[in-house]
């Protein structure tokens, strides 16, 4: 290590430029020292500049920003994070097990190209390899260089903001060291844990009498996650960037490439990992994995596997996606873990539709760092298939994030083991109904609905849930106290309880009641399709969910739609039709419903149906490219949705409209070639409302 001479002869002649000096030594030292490992001054030298740093922000509070290396330690506590609302999706990955599933999904890759002539004939794809790391995604946004926000993934629309604790993790520049550089810039990667620092934190841990964590992905969310941001500081969090979302306001064409935007991303000071390659065809694939799969022990943190991309962004813009992942990537996991243990049990567990699902009850076992004490074993004719006893040695697998599942038993100890075969109840476990298995399906169900607890528990602990109605407060242990209360018997009691009725609830002071009341309250203005999925239709997810919403406009019309009605939405075939008529005739959902519009639960939406003539770009697929004068992408996007048209993310010969606007790049000139009609935001606006002016 080389001690550097801080101070020039020449002194700063304003405390301004003092203090712009010092920031910049500061960032060289930390990257120097977190993101390549390479300290270049002592301890004792870094933390003189530190504290000239922090004496002149007190001394001149006007030059105290939030860029400041000083505002790395950590501030006030939060009582709560805050939801931060994603402006493009950060979507999962579809996973990849055997060399068939990466042979498919390259299959399917080039198909795909092929189809609307991008890929030549006989041409092989090139991919971007790189790792799979195994923490927590996170989105970083930068606004003229400066990180002002960062968040968790959440739910892939809507994440929890932890830029307090992000600004803590010194290899994340607060700061973009480009001289040129988007408007705004979001880019996305994950926070980690290394293993050595892991291993300080639960030899602290443990010497302070606590629970150690149970691995480095534990410790890294649970790190990142503390309301106290000081604690966060005091934890060494590290992040390598792998992707992007929103990127506005740059005139430079950006890098064409996934391996040229990652490339891109490291020279404006953001950390990314240097095992990566680029290559076509699958043999490179299974090449890289390979070779990352035997150094695997030797990186100095947790992977799970290793992800392919398509290398060439039009590609990836032509490939588009599916409703949670892209179709130009997919994850490559290593093989799940195995371990044995004897199966203690098997409990039946009551979902919110009444499924009852065979639990095992495992003697503990760590796999892969966690501690597993339950598996699923799916349904009954798999445990009888598999030939499952109570008392085996069994297997037992998880792989990634995967639920943990018994894979078969170990039948040569049988001779030493008392066993015995599994028996079906005959009854629900939890309210003593009948039980009922349908034609066709593998799994038993109880007859009792709303009267069965669990089942009401699961149905209200669901429609609380991120996803639907997003009451922050009201978790799992909370919902199931309730209705051991007495306080709740369905959805809509939620919202007719009173003070005095949380009052009862365990550890419920009046901080946790009026927090929880103002949650409730804020929760009577969601959305439409958050409504729908809070129902918990069978077979009604989130994307059939706000399918129903724009095409009904209202609970009342849905609930009054006819099975053919339901047939003419997108995506829904009999099955869900039935299933969505069945509900809404129950008389008890009818009341529930009823009862929730009377506590103000009745959001519309602009409803998109033939009937009502909104359907002008009925359709219609469009596409949108640069900076339009009124409107943002998305806006736009849902404006020409409102109407019936469809938005692509790229142009094809299928293509009926560009909206274009400023500065537009490369799919103005594909669409020129291709003959597609380009259209302003004007052009728009009078498809849609044709006398305005």
């Amino acid at each position: 290590m080389k001690n550097l001479n801080l101070f020039d002869e020449h002194v700063s002649p304003t405390p301004e430029e003092r203090v712009k000096e010092l920031k910049a030594l500061i960032h060289r030292y930390d990257e120097a020292y977190y993101v390549y490992d390479d300290p270049i001054v002592t301890d004792a030298d870094y933390d003189q500049v530190m504290r000239e740093l922090q004496a002149l922000e007190r001394q001149y509070p006007d030059l105290l920003t939030i860029d400041s290396p000083t505002q790395r330690v950590g501030g006030t506590p939060l009582s709560a994070f805050s939801s931060v609302s994603h402006r493009v999706p950060m979507l999962s990955l579809s996973n990849a097990f055997e060399y068939a599933d990466v042979v498919s999904f390259n299959r399917r890759v080039v198909e795909g190209l092929q189809e609307e002539g991008y890929l030549p004939l006989h041409e092989e794809v090139e991919y971007d390899c790189s790792l799979k790391f195994d923490g927590l995604a996170v989105n970083l946004r930068y606004e003229n260089g400066v990180l002002v926000q960062a968040s968790t993934r959440g739910d892939g629309q809507v994440g929890e903001d932890v830029t307090a604790n992000i600004r803590t993790i010194r290899s994340i520049p607060l700061r973009l060291k480009a001289t040129r550089f988007p408007r705004v810039l979001e880019v996305r990667g994950e926070v980690l844990m290394s293993h050595a620092e892991f291993q300080k934190l639960n030899a602290k841990q443990l010497a302070m009498g606590q629970k150690p964590f149970a691995n480095p992905r534990n410790a890294a969310a649970g790190s990142l996650r503390q309301l106290d941001s000081k604690i966060t500081a005091k934890r060494s969090l590290s992040f390598y960037t792998y992707g992007w979302g929103e990127i506005q306001g740059f005139d430079d064409p950006l890098p064409l490439t996934q391996s040229a935007m990652i490339e891109w991303f490291h020279e404006m000071g953001l950390p990314v990992a240097q095992e990566r390659k680029t290559g076509k065809g699958v043999d490179t694939l299974t090449a890289f994995f390979e070779h990352i799969e035997r150094i695997r022990d030797e990186l100095p943190f947790d992977i799970d596997g290793v992800v392919y991309k398509v290398n060439k962004i039009e590609y990836q813009q032509r490939l588009g996606f599916i409703s949670k992942s892209p179709r130009f990537a997919i994850a490559h996991k290593f093989p799940a873990q195995e371990v044995s243990t004897t199966l203690l049990d098997i409990d039946i567990q009551v979902g919110r539709t009444g499924a009852l699902t065979p639990v095992a009850r495992l003697e503990p076992v760590n796999v892969g760092g966690v501690t597993v004490t339950n598996a699923t074993l799916h349904n009954e004719d798999e445990i009888r298939r598999k030939d499952i006893r109570i008392g085996d040695k069994v297997v037992v697998r998880r792989a990634g994030d995967v639920i943990p599942e018994v894979v078969r038993p170990l039948t040569v100890w049988r001779e030493t083991l008392e066993t015995r075969p599994f028996v079906m109840v005959s009854v629900c476990p939890e309210c003593q109904s009948a039980i009922e298995r349908l034609p066709g399906e593998a799994v038993w169900r109880c007859t009792g609905g709303l009267f069965c607890p669990a089942q009401r528990k699961q149905s209200i602990i669901h429609a609380v849930s991120r996803k639907a109605l997003d009451i922050d407060g009201l978790g799992e242990k909370v919902v199931i106290q309730m209705v051991d209360k007495g306080l709740i018997k369905n959805l809509a009691d939620i919202f007719y309880l009173s003070k005095l009725d949380l009052a009862r609830l365990d550890h419920f002071g009046q901080k946790s009641i009026d927090n929880l009341m103002n949650a409730i309250e804020k929760s009577k203005h969601v959305k439409l399709e958050n409504l729908i999925f809070a129902l918990g239709i069978r077979h009604v997810g989130e994307s059939t969910a706000r399918d129903l919403a724009r095409t009904f406009g209202s609970l009342e019309k849905l609930m009054a739609a006819t099975i053919e009605d339901l047939l003419k939405v997108n995506d829904i075939g009999q099955v869900v039709a039935t299933s969505i008529v069945h509900f809404f005739a129950e008389a008890h959902n009818q009341a529930v419903i009823q009862q929730l519009i009377k506590a103000g639960l009745n959001p519309q939406e602009n409803q998109v149906t033939a009937d009502s003539g909104s359907l002008k770009l009925e359709q219609l697929s469009f596409v949108i490219t640069g900076t339009l004068p009124s409107y943002s992408r998305d806006e736009a996007a849902d404006l020409i949705r409102e109407h019936g048209g469809q938005v692509m993310s790229a142009v094809s010969s299928k293509t009926d409209y560009l909206l274009a606007g400023e500065k537009a790049g490369s799919k103005l000139e594909k669409a020129e070639k291709l003959g597609v009609k380009i259209i302003s935001e004007a052009d728009l606006l009078s498809m849609i409302q044709p006398n305005a002016e």
